[in-house]
């Protein structure tokens, strides 16, 4: 008997022992192909000796001070590299333990940006459905995933959400993707008037939107119509890269192939590798300003911010990724993994789209393909692939709800960056047969 309570109180999981490159064990000697990276956590895979060394000598050096009365080396080294390969704009970075905190610190931001330069009417958060910021209050009430938000709606604050921008569900037959982008975009513009346009103040978006749809990329043109639509209205743009970014699209911030800075940008998950608990928000100049000649500070924290073992895993793995020209695999894999899925899959009944950007990629599955209707949600199509591909010693991270909170199924795959041909072809193999086996009496 467990005295542990676990995400799903049924479970009977098997216990992880250790991992190698991009394999976990368990103490019964299983391997499990790491093809979800965890949840688009592992970028560089289980045990990597050079992040182990400098977790090791940070250790020997100290562990822990708290912010209040010491900043750290390695804390100021890992901010002046977030903010030297960061977007155009981003000024200062703000490390906390996690991708809620931070996007729970990004909300102040903005509020308190808005409060500094005297426009405390300035507080309404726009954000998309079925979308995924964290499960913090804060951060809960910017998602757009229903599922999760339906018994804590209650605690939630008033936040306000227009349709995603999801071709596979929305792109009108016989329209262009750059109109259906411009179409998609301007659902903020309508609800920032119907809102009161000197009552917004931010706009938080997944620029490849998560576990929640799937690896749902932007059409083309979306973000730059969306920051066009903040600038015009004095509006924040909040960009969450805690999955999609860090190179997970094979650029180090997704946002990079839109074209689009933000005001403020939310990252997690891949910056620490899984090494250690490791969030940040990079935040821009104008922000910083409004608190620096304003009260200057940032009425909020945590005690684990600026953690020195966080940030030196953060930094190890920031300096392996490039060392090793890591996002250039990840282009290289990525393109592979697209031709291994459709090849697999592109004829498939049963697969009713493959999309997703470098090692960000999933399959969304259908009862039918022409009308592209989801299976019923009471068969857990997401259970049963899960199940069937642990079985085949492969994680990936199927989710159900992918269209509305409730209906739709899809699988995403996120391996580590370091996955090689061989790696992306034993996945696509392993998932083929998982999907074969869970929907065989279906």
């Amino acid at each position: 008997m467990t005295h542990l309570l676990h995400r799903s109180i049924q479970s009977d999981l098997p216990v992880a022992a250790r991992g190698k490159g991009v394999y976990i064990y368990d103490r019964d000697g299983n391997a499990y192909l790491d093809a979800s990276g965890g949840a688009a956590v592992s970028s560089l895979g289980h045990g990597h000796p050079d992040v182990l060394k400098a977790l090791h000598a940070q250790l020997d050096a100290m562990a822990y001070a708290h912010t209040g009365f010491f900043t750290t080396e390695v804390a100021e080294a890992l901010a002046d590299r977030l903010i030297e390969e960061a977007p155009e704009g981003l000024e200062k970075a703000y490390l906390v333990s996690g991708g809620s905190e931070a996007m729970e610190a990004a909300l102040k931001m903005a509020r308190q940006y808005f409060v500094e330069t005297g426009q405390p009417g300035r507080r309404h958060v726009i954000a998309r459905r079925q979308s995924y910021h964290g499960n913090t209050l804060g951060a809960l009430a910017a998602g757009g995933n229903a599922l999760r938000r339906t018994q804590f709606s209650p605690l939630l604050i008033e936040t306000h959400h227009i349709a995603p921008c999801y071709a596979y569900r929305h792109q009108h037959e016989g329209e262009s993707p750059e109109n259906y982008g411009a179409r998609a975009a301007g659902e903020l513009e309508d609800q920032i008037l119907e809102l009161g346009a000197d009552q917004v103040m931010a706009f938080v978006a997944e620029p490849v939107v998560g576990a929640t749809s799937g690896a749902v990329p932007p059409a083309p043109g979306y973000f730059r119509k969306i920051r066009e639509i903040c600038d015009r209205y004095g509006v924040l743009l909040i960009l969450d890269e805690v999955m999609c970014g860090m190179g997970r699209t094979g650029t180090l911030h997704a946002c990079e192939q839109e074209g689009v800075s933000p005001d403020l940008l939310v990252i997690a998950k891949g910056l620490g590798g899984g090494y250690q608990p490791i969030g940040a928000v990079l935040l821009s100049g104008k922000i910083f300003q409004a608190f620096e000649q304003g009260s200057g500070f940032f009425q909020h924290g945590h005690t684990y911010m600026g953690h020195p073992m966080a940030a030196a895993a953060g930094l190890a793995v920031q300096d392996i990724i490039r060392r090793d020209n890591l996002l250039a695999n990840v282009r290289a894999m990525g393109a592979h993994l697209t031709d291994c899925l459709g090849q697999r899959f592109g004829r498939d009944p049963r697969v009713g789209d493959i999309r997703g950007r470098g090692l960000f990629q999933a399959i969304e599955l259908v009862e039918n393909k022409e009308t592209k209707a989801p299976f019923d949600p009471a068969l857990k199509i997401h259970a049963r692939i899960k199940r069937e591909a642990m079985q085949r010693g492969l994680m990936v991270y199927p989710m159900g709800g992918t269209i509305d909170g409730r209906n739709g199924d899809h699988v995403l795959i996120a391996p580590p960056f370091i996955a090689t041909r061989t790696d992306i072809e034993t996945i696509v193999d392993r998932l083929g047969a998982a999907v074969d086996a869970a929907l065989q009496p279906i």
